[in-house]
Protein backbone atom coordinates (compact mmCIF):
# COMPACT_ATOMS: atom_id res chain seq x y z
CA UNK A 1 0.00 0.00 0.00
CA UNK A 2 2.89 2.32 0.79
CA UNK A 3 4.32 1.79 -2.69
CA UNK A 4 0.97 2.63 -4.27
CA UNK A 5 0.75 5.83 -2.23
CA UNK A 6 4.34 6.76 -3.06
CA UNK A 7 3.64 6.29 -6.78
CA UNK A 8 0.45 8.33 -6.49
CA UNK A 9 2.24 11.21 -4.77
CA UNK A 10 5.15 11.09 -7.21
CA UNK A 11 2.94 11.24 -10.32
CA UNK A 12 0.75 13.96 -8.79
CA UNK A 13 3.94 15.99 -8.19
CA UNK A 14 4.90 15.58 -11.85
CA UNK A 15 1.39 16.63 -12.90
CA UNK A 16 1.54 19.74 -10.70
CA UNK A 17 4.88 20.76 -12.22
CA UNK A 18 3.47 20.26 -15.73
CA UNK A 19 0.36 22.34 -15.01
CA UNK A 20 2.47 25.01 -13.30
CA UNK A 21 4.66 25.37 -16.40
CA UNK A 22 1.58 25.58 -18.64
CA UNK A 23 0.09 28.32 -16.44
CA UNK A 24 3.35 30.26 -16.06
CA UNK A 25 4.11 30.26 -19.78
CA UNK A 26 0.42 30.70 -20.69
CA UNK A 27 0.31 27.66 -22.97
CA UNK A 28 -2.87 25.94 -24.06
CA UNK A 29 -3.68 23.09 -21.66
CA UNK A 30 -4.17 20.53 -24.44
CA UNK A 31 -3.03 16.88 -24.11
CA UNK A 32 0.08 17.32 -26.28
CA UNK A 33 1.36 20.32 -24.31
CA UNK A 34 0.58 18.56 -21.04
CA UNK A 35 2.54 15.49 -22.17
CA UNK A 36 5.56 17.63 -23.06
CA UNK A 37 5.64 19.29 -19.65
CA UNK A 38 4.88 16.06 -17.80
CA UNK A 39 7.85 14.35 -19.49
CA UNK A 40 9.91 17.45 -18.72
CA UNK A 41 8.91 17.18 -15.03
CA UNK A 42 9.99 13.52 -14.86
CA UNK A 43 13.43 14.32 -16.28
CA UNK A 44 13.43 11.01 -18.17
CA UNK A 45 14.15 12.61 -21.55
CA UNK A 46 17.39 14.51 -20.95
CA UNK A 47 17.62 15.84 -24.51
CA UNK A 48 14.10 17.27 -24.36
CA UNK A 49 14.88 19.01 -21.06
CA UNK A 50 18.15 20.40 -22.41
CA UNK A 51 16.42 21.94 -25.42
CA UNK A 52 13.57 23.39 -23.35
CA UNK A 53 15.97 24.88 -20.78
CA UNK A 54 18.22 26.31 -23.48
CA UNK A 55 15.31 27.88 -25.36
CA UNK A 56 13.83 29.38 -22.19
CA UNK A 57 17.25 30.72 -21.23
CA UNK A 58 17.68 32.45 -24.58
CA UNK A 59 14.13 33.58 -25.34
CA UNK A 60 12.33 33.45 -22.01
CA UNK A 61 9.42 31.64 -23.66
CA UNK A 62 8.33 28.74 -25.83
CA UNK A 63 5.85 29.40 -28.62
CA UNK A 64 3.16 26.91 -29.62
CA UNK A 65 5.18 26.33 -32.76
CA UNK A 66 8.16 25.42 -30.57
CA UNK A 67 6.00 23.02 -28.54
CA UNK A 68 4.61 21.35 -31.67
CA UNK A 69 8.13 20.91 -32.98
CA UNK A 70 9.30 19.43 -29.67
CA UNK A 71 6.44 16.97 -29.63
CA UNK A 72 7.05 15.79 -33.20
CA UNK A 73 10.81 15.55 -32.71
CA UNK A 74 11.13 14.01 -29.27
CA UNK A 75 7.91 12.29 -28.25
CA UNK A 76 6.01 10.77 -31.18
CA UNK A 77 8.69 8.21 -32.10
CA UNK A 78 8.86 6.96 -28.49
CA UNK A 79 5.33 5.63 -28.89
CA UNK A 80 6.26 3.24 -31.70
CA UNK A 81 7.52 0.41 -29.48
CA UNK A 82 4.48 0.77 -27.23
CA UNK A 83 2.19 0.51 -30.23
CA UNK A 84 4.03 -2.57 -31.48
CA UNK A 85 3.67 -4.18 -28.04
CA UNK A 86 -0.06 -3.41 -27.94
CA UNK A 87 -0.70 -4.75 -31.44
CA UNK A 88 1.43 -7.81 -30.66
CA UNK A 89 -0.59 -8.44 -27.50
CA UNK A 90 -3.82 -8.19 -29.47
CA UNK A 91 -2.52 -10.69 -32.04
CA UNK A 92 -1.50 -13.10 -29.28
CA UNK A 93 -4.88 -12.66 -27.56
CA UNK A 94 -6.74 -13.27 -30.82
CA UNK A 95 -4.72 -16.41 -31.51
CA UNK A 96 -5.25 -17.68 -27.95
CA UNK A 97 -9.03 -17.18 -28.23
CA UNK A 98 -9.06 -18.89 -31.60
CA UNK A 99 -7.00 -21.83 -30.34
CA UNK A 100 -9.37 -22.27 -27.39
CA UNK A 101 -12.35 -22.33 -29.75
CA UNK A 102 -10.62 -24.80 -32.07
CA UNK A 103 -9.77 -27.02 -29.08
CA UNK A 104 -13.41 -26.91 -28.00
CA UNK A 105 -14.55 -27.74 -31.55
CA UNK A 106 -12.11 -30.66 -31.71
CA UNK A 107 -13.58 -31.96 -28.46
CA UNK A 108 -17.09 -31.72 -29.89
CA UNK A 109 -15.93 -33.46 -33.08
CA UNK A 110 -14.46 -36.30 -31.03
CA UNK A 111 -17.73 -36.54 -29.11
CA UNK A 112 -19.66 -36.60 -32.40
CA UNK A 113 -17.38 -39.33 -33.74
CA UNK A 114 -18.04 -41.32 -30.58
CA UNK A 115 -21.80 -40.81 -31.07
CA UNK A 116 -21.57 -42.10 -34.65
CA UNK A 117 -19.58 -45.11 -33.55
CA UNK A 118 -22.10 -45.84 -30.76
CA UNK A 119 -25.02 -45.43 -33.16
CA UNK A 120 -23.36 -47.82 -35.58
CA UNK A 121 -23.12 -50.49 -32.87
CA UNK A 122 -26.68 -49.84 -31.70
CA UNK A 123 -28.04 -50.06 -35.25
CA UNK A 124 -26.38 -53.44 -35.66
CA UNK A 125 -28.19 -54.78 -32.61
CA UNK A 126 -31.51 -52.92 -32.99
CA UNK A 127 -34.47 -55.26 -33.34
CA UNK A 128 -37.47 -52.93 -33.16
CA UNK A 129 -38.83 -49.89 -34.89
CA UNK A 130 -38.82 -47.90 -31.63
CA UNK A 131 -35.09 -48.55 -31.15
CA UNK A 132 -34.35 -47.40 -34.69
CA UNK A 133 -36.35 -44.20 -34.17
CA UNK A 134 -34.48 -43.46 -30.91
CA UNK A 135 -31.11 -44.04 -32.59
CA UNK A 136 -31.99 -41.83 -35.57
CA UNK A 137 -33.32 -39.04 -33.33
CA UNK A 138 -30.12 -39.14 -31.25
CA UNK A 139 -28.04 -38.96 -34.43
CA UNK A 140 -30.11 -36.02 -35.68
CA UNK A 141 -29.55 -34.14 -32.40
CA UNK A 142 -25.81 -34.84 -32.49
CA UNK A 143 -25.61 -33.77 -36.13
CA UNK A 144 -27.53 -30.56 -35.42
CA UNK A 145 -25.20 -29.74 -32.51
CA UNK A 146 -22.16 -30.44 -34.69
CA UNK A 147 -23.55 -28.29 -37.49
CA UNK A 148 -24.07 -25.42 -35.01
CA UNK A 149 -20.53 -25.86 -33.67
CA UNK A 150 -19.15 -25.68 -37.21
CA UNK A 151 -21.25 -22.60 -37.98
CA UNK A 152 -20.00 -20.76 -34.89
CA UNK A 153 -16.42 -21.79 -35.67
CA UNK A 154 -16.70 -20.59 -39.27
CA UNK A 155 -18.05 -17.21 -38.12
CA UNK A 156 -15.29 -16.89 -35.55
CA UNK A 157 -12.64 -17.83 -38.11
CA UNK A 158 -14.00 -15.19 -40.49
CA UNK A 159 -13.96 -12.54 -37.75
CA UNK A 160 -10.46 -13.57 -36.71
CA UNK A 161 -9.27 -13.37 -40.30
CA UNK A 162 -10.56 -9.79 -40.55
CA UNK A 163 -9.13 -8.87 -37.14
CA UNK A 164 -5.70 -10.33 -37.84
CA UNK A 165 -5.68 -8.70 -41.29
CA UNK A 166 -6.40 -5.35 -39.65
CA UNK A 167 -3.67 -5.92 -37.08
CA UNK A 168 -1.28 -6.85 -39.87
CA UNK A 169 -1.99 -3.53 -41.59
CA UNK A 170 -1.39 -1.78 -38.26
CA UNK A 171 1.95 -3.52 -37.85
CA UNK A 172 2.93 -2.59 -41.41
CA UNK A 173 2.09 1.05 -40.69
CA UNK A 174 4.10 0.94 -37.46
CA UNK A 175 6.97 -0.76 -39.27
CA UNK A 176 6.99 2.01 -41.89
CA UNK A 177 6.98 4.56 -39.08
CA UNK A 178 9.88 2.78 -37.37
CA UNK A 179 11.92 3.26 -40.56
CA UNK A 180 11.10 6.97 -40.78
CA UNK A 181 13.00 9.83 -39.17
CA UNK A 182 10.28 11.69 -37.23
CA UNK A 183 11.93 15.09 -37.61
CA UNK A 184 12.46 15.22 -41.38
CA UNK A 185 10.02 12.59 -42.64
CA UNK A 186 12.84 10.91 -44.58
CA UNK A 187 13.98 7.33 -44.08
CA UNK A 188 16.12 6.87 -40.95
CA UNK A 189 19.52 5.16 -40.61
CA UNK A 190 17.91 1.73 -40.22
CA UNK A 191 15.99 2.30 -43.47
CA UNK A 192 19.12 3.51 -45.26
CA UNK A 193 21.20 0.51 -44.15
CA UNK A 194 18.51 -1.89 -45.32
CA UNK A 195 17.87 -0.21 -48.67
CA UNK A 196 21.46 0.47 -49.72
CA UNK A 197 22.43 -3.15 -49.08
CA UNK A 198 19.66 -4.36 -51.38
CA UNK A 199 20.37 -1.70 -53.99
CA UNK A 200 24.11 -2.41 -54.09
CA UNK A 201 23.50 -6.14 -54.53
CA UNK A 202 21.07 -5.42 -57.39
CA UNK A 203 23.52 -3.02 -59.03
CA UNK A 204 26.36 -5.55 -58.88
CA UNK A 205 24.14 -8.38 -60.17
CA UNK A 206 22.75 -6.37 -63.11
CA UNK A 207 25.89 -4.36 -63.85
CA UNK A 208 23.82 -1.16 -63.67
CA UNK A 209 25.37 2.15 -62.52
CA UNK A 210 24.70 3.21 -58.94
CA UNK A 211 25.77 6.44 -57.25
CA UNK A 212 25.70 7.59 -53.64
CA UNK A 213 25.53 11.14 -52.30
CA UNK A 214 26.61 11.81 -48.72
CA UNK A 215 26.15 15.37 -47.52
CA UNK A 216 26.49 17.36 -44.36
CA UNK A 217 25.02 20.72 -43.28
CA UNK A 218 27.87 23.23 -42.99
CA UNK A 219 28.62 24.72 -39.54
CA UNK A 220 25.55 23.04 -38.06
CA UNK A 221 26.95 22.83 -34.51
CA UNK A 222 27.77 26.54 -34.33
CA UNK A 223 24.33 27.26 -35.82
CA UNK A 224 22.73 25.21 -33.04
CA UNK A 225 24.83 26.94 -30.42
CA UNK A 226 23.88 30.39 -31.72
CA UNK A 227 20.15 29.93 -32.34
CA UNK A 228 19.16 26.86 -30.31
CA UNK A 229 18.17 23.29 -31.05
CA UNK A 230 14.64 24.13 -32.14
CA UNK A 231 15.92 26.36 -34.90
CA UNK A 232 18.47 23.65 -35.71
CA UNK A 233 15.57 21.23 -36.08
CA UNK A 234 13.95 23.70 -38.46
CA UNK A 235 17.11 23.58 -40.61
CA UNK A 236 16.98 19.77 -40.66
CA UNK A 237 13.34 19.92 -41.74
CA UNK A 238 14.18 22.36 -44.50
CA UNK A 239 16.84 19.99 -45.84
CA UNK A 240 14.47 17.03 -45.56
CA UNK A 241 11.73 18.86 -47.47
CA UNK A 242 14.20 19.85 -50.19
CA UNK A 243 15.33 16.25 -50.57
CA UNK A 244 11.76 14.98 -50.85
CA UNK A 245 11.19 17.34 -53.76
CA UNK A 246 14.51 16.48 -55.39
CA UNK A 247 14.36 12.68 -55.47
CA UNK A 248 12.17 10.66 -57.81
CA UNK A 249 11.44 7.12 -58.94
CA UNK A 250 13.72 4.57 -57.28
CA UNK A 251 15.92 7.18 -55.60
CA UNK A 252 16.36 6.72 -51.86
CA UNK A 253 16.81 9.59 -49.39
CA UNK A 254 17.57 9.18 -45.70
CA UNK A 255 18.82 11.04 -42.67
CA UNK A 256 22.09 9.24 -42.08
CA UNK A 257 22.65 10.67 -38.62
CA UNK A 258 22.78 14.08 -36.93
CA UNK A 259 23.15 16.68 -39.67
CA UNK A 260 24.32 14.15 -42.27
CA UNK A 261 22.06 12.88 -45.07
CA UNK A 262 22.39 10.30 -47.84
CA UNK A 263 20.82 9.82 -51.25
CA UNK A 264 21.13 6.56 -53.21
CA UNK A 265 20.67 6.94 -56.97
CA UNK A 266 20.09 3.61 -58.80
CA UNK A 267 20.75 3.53 -62.55
CA UNK A 268 22.64 6.82 -62.27
CA UNK A 269 26.14 7.50 -63.59
CA UNK A 270 28.69 9.62 -61.75
CA UNK A 271 28.14 12.56 -64.11
CA UNK A 272 24.37 12.43 -63.59
CA UNK A 273 24.84 12.10 -59.82
CA UNK A 274 27.01 15.22 -59.78
CA UNK A 275 24.23 17.13 -61.51
CA UNK A 276 21.66 15.92 -58.96
CA UNK A 277 24.01 16.75 -56.06
CA UNK A 278 24.56 20.29 -57.27
CA UNK A 279 20.83 20.80 -57.88
CA UNK A 280 20.16 19.78 -54.27
CA UNK A 281 22.95 22.05 -53.01
CA UNK A 282 21.61 25.02 -54.95
CA UNK A 283 18.00 24.35 -53.91
CA UNK A 284 18.95 24.33 -50.23
CA UNK A 285 21.13 27.43 -50.52
CA UNK A 286 18.32 29.29 -52.33
CA UNK A 287 16.01 29.05 -49.30
CA UNK A 288 16.14 31.85 -46.75
CA UNK A 289 15.82 30.63 -43.17
CA UNK A 290 13.46 32.46 -40.84
CA UNK A 291 13.16 31.83 -37.10
CA UNK A 292 9.53 30.85 -36.50
CA UNK A 293 9.19 32.25 -33.01
CA UNK A 294 10.47 35.77 -33.86
CA UNK A 295 10.37 36.08 -37.65
CA UNK A 296 14.10 36.92 -37.60
CA UNK A 297 15.95 36.23 -40.86
CA UNK A 298 18.85 33.92 -40.05
CA UNK A 299 20.45 33.69 -43.47
CA UNK A 300 20.94 30.72 -45.75
CA UNK A 301 21.95 27.11 -45.18
CA UNK A 302 24.75 25.49 -47.18
CA UNK A 303 25.78 21.87 -47.55
CA UNK A 304 28.90 19.96 -48.57
CA UNK A 305 28.41 16.85 -50.71
CA UNK A 306 30.51 13.78 -51.45
CA UNK A 307 29.68 11.54 -54.43
CA UNK A 308 30.85 7.99 -55.12
CA UNK A 309 29.91 5.42 -57.75
CA UNK A 310 29.65 1.64 -57.40
CA UNK A 311 32.59 -0.30 -58.80
CA UNK A 312 32.93 -3.94 -59.74
CA UNK A 313 33.90 -5.92 -56.64
CA UNK A 314 32.61 -3.20 -54.30
CA UNK A 315 30.61 -3.80 -51.18
CA UNK A 316 28.32 -1.37 -49.36
CA UNK A 317 31.01 -0.24 -46.91
CA UNK A 318 33.47 0.63 -49.70
CA UNK A 319 30.86 2.72 -51.54
CA UNK A 320 29.95 4.62 -48.35
CA UNK A 321 33.60 5.12 -47.32
CA UNK A 322 34.49 6.74 -50.67
CA UNK A 323 31.44 9.03 -50.58
CA UNK A 324 32.29 9.96 -47.00
CA UNK A 325 35.89 10.71 -47.96
CA UNK A 326 34.64 12.94 -50.79
CA UNK A 327 32.33 14.70 -48.34
CA UNK A 328 35.15 15.55 -45.97
CA UNK A 329 37.31 16.63 -48.89
CA UNK A 330 34.51 19.07 -49.79
CA UNK A 331 34.42 20.40 -46.23
CA UNK A 332 38.19 20.78 -46.09
CA UNK A 333 38.06 22.50 -49.47
CA UNK A 334 35.89 25.35 -48.23
CA UNK A 335 32.39 23.81 -47.86
CA UNK A 336 29.27 24.56 -49.93
CA UNK A 337 30.56 22.40 -52.76
CA UNK A 338 30.33 18.95 -54.36
CA UNK A 339 33.35 16.62 -54.59
CA UNK A 340 33.47 13.23 -56.33
CA UNK A 341 36.07 10.47 -56.65
CA UNK A 342 37.58 11.91 -59.83
CA UNK A 343 38.15 15.39 -58.35
CA UNK A 344 41.65 16.49 -57.31
CA UNK A 345 40.45 17.33 -53.76
CA UNK A 346 39.54 13.66 -53.22
CA UNK A 347 42.76 12.40 -54.79
CA UNK A 348 44.85 14.72 -52.60
CA UNK A 349 42.94 13.64 -49.50
CA UNK A 350 43.45 9.92 -50.18
CA UNK A 351 47.15 10.46 -50.89
CA UNK A 352 47.45 12.29 -47.61
CA UNK A 353 45.79 9.36 -45.79
CA UNK A 354 48.19 6.87 -47.39
CA UNK A 355 51.18 9.03 -46.50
Amino acid sequence: MVNVLDEHERTIAFAEVALSQIKTLRHSANPRNYEIWYVYATGYNAQLNEIINGTLSRNGRLSQSDLDQLYESYLTHLKTSDRIDKVGSRVVGEIDDLMNMITDALGRTASYDASLAGADRMLASANSREQLVDIIEALARSTKEMRETNRVLEERLSLSKDEISGLQHSLEAIRAESLTDPLTGLGNRKYFDRMIETTVQTGLATDQPLSLLMFDIDHFKSFNDSYGHLTGDQVLRLVGMTLKHAIKGQDIAARYGGEEFAVVLPNTSLRQALTVADQIRCAITAKELKKKSTGEILGRVTISVGVSMLRAGDDTDALIERADACLYAAKRGGRNKVVCESDPEYTAATRGQVA
